[in-house]
C-alpha cells in the first residue's frame, strides 16, 4: 500500500518483547531512511481463558506495556539527536481510562497494561517536551480487528454469562465498533502540525463509551 502510493517502506515481523530485536530493526530504519519523526507504538494483545492465569498476566503485560517501553527507548534517542521534534502516540483502550469489574486475569492485566500506558506517557511527555517531542495515548474502544472480532470473543458473549464482556462492549454512541481508520484518522491528526501543542494528552475515540 506504502508502495502504490509512491513511498518506501521497511517492514519487519518482530515481537516487542525482544527489546534487542527491535532495537536491530529501528537502526536498519534509520540505516536506510536517515530520521526518524513519529513513533506509533500500537502492538497488543489480550486473552480471555482462564486456565493459567499467571502466564496470561504475564504475558500481557509483556507485550502491551514492556513492549511500549521497549519502543519508546529504541527509538526515542533519534528522535532526539534529530533535533526537529517529533511524536509518540501510544495506543492504551477506553479500560486505560475507565475499569470494568471482572475476575479475569486477562482482562485485569489489559487492564492494568493500559492504564500503566497512561503514567509512561506522561512521564515521557514531561522529559522530552524540552526537545519538542510530543507524546500522548490514544484511547480507542472497540475496533474491528482481529482482536474483537474472533471465535472467543463471540463464545463469551454468546454464553451470556459474561456480563463484564457486554459492559466492555456497549457505547454511548448507536454503534458497536470502530472501523480501524477512526482510530488511524485521530492519530494522524496528533501527529500533524495541527496538534503541535498537544502533549500529555489522554485523547478517546470511544463513540462515549468513557460516558456512558
Amino acid at each position: 500500500m506504502v508502495e502504490a502510493e509512491g513511498g518506501r517502506i521497511l517492514a519487519e515481523v518482530g515481537d516487542v518483547r525482544d527489546q534487542p530485536a527491535l532495537q536491530k530493526v529501528v537502526d536498519a530504519g534509520l540505516a536506510e531512511f536517515g530520521r526518524i519523526d513519529i513513533v506509533l507504538a500500537n502492538a497488543g494483545i489480550v486473552r480471555f481463558h482462564e486456565d493459567d492465569p499467571a502466564t496470561e498476566w504475564k504475558d500481557i503485560i509483556d507485550v502491551n506495556l514492556t513492549g511500549v517501553w521497549n519502543t519508546c527507548r529504541a527509538t526515542i534517542p533519534a528522535l532526539v539527536n534529530g533535533g526537529r521534534g517529533g511524536s509518540i502516540v501510544m495506543t492504551s483502550s477506553t479500560t486505560g481510562i475507565k475499569g470494568t469489574g471482572t475476575p479475569n486475569a486477562g482482562v485485569q492485566a489489559y487492564s492494568a497494561a493500559k492504564r500503566g500506558l497512561v503514567a509512561l506517557m506522561q512521564v515521557f511527555a514531561l522529559e522530552l517536551a524540552p526537545h519538542s517531542i510530543r507524546v500522548n495515548t490514544i484511547h480507542p474502544t472497540g475496533v474491528a480487528s482481529g482482536m474483537t472480532q474472533n471465535d472467543a470473543i463471540e463464545r463469551l458473549i454468546s454464553e451470556g454469562d459474561s456480563p463484564w464482556m457486554e459492559a466492555m462492549m456497549t457505547n454511548a454512541l448507536p454503534v458497536d465498533s470502530l472501523e480501524p481508520k477512526d482510530v488511524s484518522d485521530a492519530i494522524a491528526w496528533l501527529v500533524s502540525d495541527g496538534a503541535k501543542y498537544v502533549t500529555g494528552v489522554q485523547l478517546p475515540v470511544d463513540a462515549g463509551f468513557i460516558i456512558r
